[in-house]
C-alpha cells in the first residue's frame, strides 16, 4: 500500500478521536488563533439529517450497526458462564456521545476526593474539577445563583421532564423504601433519587460534537477535521511523538505535528499506543513490534459498569411502550420531524438515584436508571402492552481487566478482558442491588401501576440464583475506562502524567480521554471525561489553571475534606 506524505504543514496539534474528548479538544485547543489543529476521526461524520443519531429515542438503533458502533466484545467471561459481553463505542464524530443514552452525571465528589488522594493527583480531586465541570455546562433547569453549576457553557443540559406518572410513583416508592429525594445529582446532594439531567436540547440529541465542533468548525481556519480517517501509527523519532500515519479512502497518509493528542478512549487509545510501540515489552516483542518505551501499565487497569434491567409488567395505560410498536413509530417520527416533539424528543432516561447498599460504603455505590418502558438496549421489548423497568448495577466493582493487541493489524479488535463478578466484594454487591431495586419496585406507591416482575421473576430469589441471572443477562453500562491511568512516573503502572497528560517516557505525546481515569466514577462517565478534556486543555496550552473552588457537597457519614455532614 502506498504511503503518501501530506503537504509540508506541520501542525502544532493532532487529535486522534473525534469523540466526546477530542471535540473538547477541537474547540478550546482552537481557540488559540495561532494553533493550527487537526482532528482525525475514524468514523462517520454525525450528520444532520441522520435520524438514528439526532432523534433521541432512536438510540437503540446506531449501538450494534456497523456504521456507527466499533461493535467491540469481551472474551469469554470466565464468571459469567462464558459469555462475551458486546461493548458499543461510537464510531462517528461526537464518538459515544452521538450514540449513548443522553445522561449527564457528573460522579459524586468523593470520587474526585479519591483521585486526589493518589500520589501525583492533588490537583484532581473536587475543588480543582468542580469549575471545569461548571465551565462546560449550561444547566437550564438550575438556578442562576446555585454555585455548583455553571450556565453560561456550550453544553446546556435540560432536566427530564419526569412527568410520566410512573416517574413520580417510582420517587415516591423509594422515599417509602428509605432513601431520600434530591432536587439535582449533579449539584450539592447526589445521594437520592430525582430528575436527571440529559444531552438533549430543543428535542435533538446534543452530542459533544454538536456542542463543541459544529459551532466553529467551519468559520476557524485554523481548525481541520477529517472523518473517515484510522489512525494505524503513532510516528516516533527516538521516543519523540512527531505525528500520526492514518488510512483514508483505501490510502495510507502521514501527517506531522509538534503535538499529537489520543483521544480516542479507553479501547482504542491503548490499542494505538500498543501498535506504536509504547506499552508492554513482552507483548510488542511477541508480535514484532520495535518497543519505542516499555510500559507495562498501557492496557491494564481496565474498570467498566455492568447493569441489569429489572422489569415490570404495567396494569394502567401509562406507559411508553405502545410507541415501540411498529405500526405507532410513523406516526411518532413524523411528530418529531414537524415539531421535535412528542415520545421520539426523549431519551426516556428522565430520573433515577444512587444509593448506598451497605453501611461500609461512605458514598453511593449504586445507581438506578428508570424507565416507563419494558424494552432491552438491543431494542428487544418485553411482549406486555404497557410495563417499566429500571437498570440498576454497583459502581465500585473492584474487578479489574485488561486489553491487549492480538496482532500488528489495527482494524482487528484487541483483546477485551473485564472479569465481572470475578470478586467477593462484587458479587456481594450485585446481590444487594438486586435486592435493593426489588424492595423499591415493591413498595405500596407503584402498586396501583405494579402488574408483577417480568425479569428476572419469581424464580429468582436465592443469592445463587441472583447471581446465575446476573452472569447471564447482565450487560455493560458502556463506561469502559482507566487503561491509560494518571500517576507519577515512578508508579510502574502509570501511562499519563497528571500535570501535562503527557505519556511516560515520551515528549510531544499526551492522552486526554477516559483511560486516563484511575478509577471509574460512580455515574455515567461522559460527563468525567469532558471535564478532563476541558483540564487537560489547559495545561496542554500552558494557561493558567481555573482557581479551584471550596464549595460544600453532602456526605452522609462523618466529615470529607470539604464537605457537611449529615
Amino acid at each position: 500500500m502506498t504511503t503518501r506524505r501530506e503537504n509540508s504543514t506541520t501542525y502544532d496539534y493532532i487529535v486522534v478521536g473525534g469523540g466526546s474528548a477530542g471535540s473538547v479538544l477541537a474547540r478550546r485547543l482552537s481557540d488559540d488563533p495561532e494553533a493550527r489543529v487537526l482532528v482525525l476521526e475514524a468514523g462517520r461524520s454525525d450528520y444532520p439529517w441522520d435520524l438514528f443519531i439526532q432523534m433521541p429515542a432512536a438510540l437503540t438503533f446506531p449501538s450494534g450497526h456497523a456504521l456507527y458502533d466499533w461493535k467491540y466484545e469481551s472474551e469469554p467471561e470466565p464468571h459469567m458462564h462464558g459469555r462475551r459481553v458486546a461493548h458499543a463505542r461510537g464510531k462517528v464524530l461526537g464518538g459515544s456521545s452521538s450514540i449513548n443514552g443522553m445522561i449527564f452525571q457528573r460522579g459524586n465528589p468523593l470520587d474526585y476526593e479519591r483521585w486526589g488522594e493518589q500520589p501525583g493527583l492533588e490537583t484532581w480531586n473536587w475543588a480543582h474539577c468542580l469549575p471545569y465541570f461548571k465551565r462546560m455546562e449550561n444547566a437550564l433547569a438550575a438556578s442562576a445563583g446555585d454555585p455548583h453549576r455553571g450556565h453560561d457553557g456550550p453544553l446546556e443540559l435540560e432536566k427530564g421532564p419526569a412527568t410520566n406518572p410512573l416517574f413520580q410513583a417510582f420517587f415516591d416508592a423509594a422515599e417509602q423504601a428509605g432513601y431520600p429525594r434530591t432536587d439535582d445529582v449533579n449539584g450539592f446532594r447526589q445521594e437520592g433519587f430525582g430528575p436527571f439531567d440529559r444531552n438533549v436540547r430543543h428535542g435533538r440529541r446534543l452530542s459533544a460534537s454538536r456542542a463543541y465542533v459544529r459551532p466553529v468548525w467551519r468559520r476557524r481556519k485554523n481548525l481541520t477535521v477529517k472523518t473517515r480517517a484510522l489512525a494505524t501509527r503513532i510516528l516516533f523519532e527516538g521516543t519523540r511523538a512527531v505525528g500520526v500515519e492514518y488510512r483514508r479512502n483505501g490510502r495510507t497518509h502521514t501527517v506531522r505535528a509538534k503535538e499529537v493528542v489520543l483521544a480516542g478512549g479507553s479501547i482504542n487509545t491503548p490499542q494505538l499506543l500498543q501498535l506504536s510501540g509504547v506499552g508492554p515489552a513482552d507483548l510488542l516483542e511477541s508480535l514484532g513490534i520495535p518497543v519505542v518505551v516499555d510500559l507495562p501499565g498501557v492496557g491494564e487497569n481496565l474498570q467498566d459498569h455492568l447493569e441489569v434491567y429489572i422489569q415490570h409488567e404495567a396494569t394502567q395505560p401509562v406507559s411508553m411502550q405502545p410507541y415501540l410498536r411498529p405500526l405507532s413509530m410513523p406516526l411518532t417520527g413524523l411528530k418529531w420531524l414537524l415539531g421535535r416533539t412528542g415520545p421520539a424528543a426523549t431519551n426516556h432516561f428522565e430520573g433515577g438515584g444512587f444509593v448506598r447498599s451497605n453501611d461500609e460504603v461512605r458514598w453511593p455505590n449504586l445507581m438506578f436508571h428508570f424507565l416507563p418502558v419494558a424494552v432491552r438496549y438491543d431494542g428487544q421489548i418485553a411482549d406486555v402492552k404497557h410495563g417499566f423497568q429500571v437498570h440498576v448495577g454497583p459502581m465500585y466493582a473492584d474487578t479489574i481487566g485488561r486489553l491487549r493487541i492480538r496482532s500488528t493489524d489495527p482494524t482487528e479488535h484487541p483483546e477485551l478482558v473485564f472479569n465481572y463478578l470475578s470478586t467477593e466484594n462484587d458479587r456481594r454487591e450485585w446481590v444487594e442491588a438486586v435486592r435493593v431495586a426489588r424492595d423499591i419496585l415493591s413498595q405500596p406507591a407503584l402498586a396501583p401501576f405494579n402488574g408483577g416482575e417480568i425479569a428476572p421473576g419469581a424464580e429468582v430469589s436465592t443469592d445463587e440464583e441472583i447471581l446465575e441471572w446476573v452472569g447471564r443477562e447482565a450487560e455493560t453500562a458502556l463506561h469502559p475506562c482507566g487503561t491509560a491511568k494518571m500517576g507519577p512516573a515512578d508508579d510502574p503502572m502509570a501511562v499519563t502524567d497528571p500535570l501535562t497528560m503527557g505519556v511516560h517516557g515520551t515528549t510531544g505525546l499526551r492522552i486526554v480521554d477516559a483511560s486516563v481515569m484511575p478509577f471509574v466514577t460512580n455515574a455515567n462517565i461522559y460527563a468525567p471525561v469532558m471535564m478532563i478534556a476541558e483540564k487537560a486543555a489547559d495545561l496542554i496550552r500552558g494557561v493558567a489553571p481555573l482557581p479551584a473552588e471550596d464549595l460544600p457537597y453532602y456526605v452522609a457519614d462523618g466529615p470529607a475534606k470539604v464537605g457537611v455532614t449529615a
